[in-house]
């Protein structure tokens, strides 16, 4: 009999004995050294939590609002580009499973499934944005999600290049030939193929994205979009009141999973330094690293809205389809459940900065 999962590592462990060598890697892999991959997991521990007792914990709730949207649970599910490598149903099963846990999903640019197909049912979606050189695909995008009833977009920010992902240029990843970019097929940037001793997604990002992206593109989305929009990939407080000034409606701390420029901090050491530079003007979500109920204890308690799930949700995907991916959500929801429980809080509203502590912080 197989041993049952009990944690969101043991979906890792199964997908490394199965997924094939290409996907793994694209889908695990950092950049360069991976030490800031490795950080956003760490540095979670290095945040303490602070329980408060005898609070009567009999009824928590974990049910939150994200941009004014309800949502059952903090936890949400962040972009991860071409998940049918990860099972045949891919972008479709993670969209069924957030839709059955209450809870928002933010579709890929890069997904493998069509933006119209993933929007069917009702749950909260948001469209993840990368800005390209042909501004006509990247509005069509746009209007694309709006038409199809997401309520927002979150424009990528730290991705003028692809960062440099050691095992996909020794891989030389490339897109398996069944499979697009399926945004794209009818514009001629749907295929992935191998480069000569490189990545074959450096190659098309090099080819593709905009490396002039600066503020005036963030005004520009906001010009072409009637919906929210955020920006993701804020690391420091000089750039979170530049995003607050520019008037986005939120910010996703995030280092793109240590994929882009290795040794920049771990998510969770910068959220407070970004959430008071914003001083509760717009939300800030976070994500990278986030395994445990605990990570997400803390995250709301230096200030996160809510955070972000992305390569748990591949595995679990790769585990068992859409139910592999509710499987997981149930895990950590029952965790946070637990930690709150533990800690005194009844609702995500009772989590403060005074219910953890950082030992040796440097002041900001």
């Amino acid at each position: 009999m197989a041993k049952p999962l009990v944690s969101l590592d043991d979906f890792e462990q199964h997908a490394l004995r199965n997924l094939d060598r290409n996907a793994l890697d694209y889908y695990r892999s950092g950049a360069q050294d991976m030490i800031t991959l490795r950080e956003n997991q760490r540095a979670f521990d290095r945040v303490f939590i602070r329980p408060r007792v005898l609070r009567d914990v009999s009824t928590v709730s974990l049910s939150t609002t994200i941009l004014g949207q309800h949502i059952a649970s903090p936890i949400c599910i962040a972009p991860t580009a071409m998940q049918r490598m990860a099972h045949p149903d891919g972008e479709l099963a993670t969209a069924r499973a957030a839709e059955r846990r209450s809870t928002c999903m933010v579709l890929s640019s890069w997904s493998t499934t069509r933006i119209e197909d993933v929007a069917v049912g009702s749950g909260v979606k948001w469209l993840q944005l990368y800005v390209y050189k042909d501004r006509e695909a990247t509005r069509r995008l746009i209007e694309r999600a709006q038409d199809s009833g997401y309520t927002a977009i979150a424009l990528t920010v730290d991705t003028p290049f692809l960062g440099r992902r050691l095992p996909d240029i020794r891989n030389r990843f490339r897109l398996p030939p069944h499979l697009t970019m399926a945004n794209f097929v009818d514009q001629g940037k749907a295929q992935v193929g191998a480069a000569d001793n490189a990545s074959g997604l450096a190659a098309y990002v090099a080819s593709q994205i905009d490396p002039t992206l600066n503020w005036s593109h963030v005004q520009w989305v906001k010009s072409v979009a009637r919906i929210p929009v955020l920006v993701k990939g804020i690391l420091t407080a000089e750039d979170a009141r530049l995003a607050v000034d520019a008037g986005v409606d939120g910010i996703i701390v995030s280092n793109h999973g240590g994929r882009q420029l290795d040794t920049v901090p771990a998510t969770i050491d910068v959220l407070e330094e970004v959430c008071r530079a914003v001083d509760g003007r717009i939300e800030v979500y976070l994500d990278g690293g986030v395994r445990r109920g605990t990570d997400v204890f803390k995250a709301l308690a230096l200030g996160a809205r809510a955070v972000f799930l992305g390569r748990p949700v591949l595995w679990a995907l790769n585990y068992n389809g859409e139910d592999g991916v509710v499987e997981m959500l149930d895990m950590i929801n029952e965790e946070l459940r637990l930690a709150m429980s533990l800690a005194g809080c009844v609702s995500v509203t009772d989590i403060t900065r005074s219910h953890v502590t950082i030992p040796n912080q440097p002041r900001l």
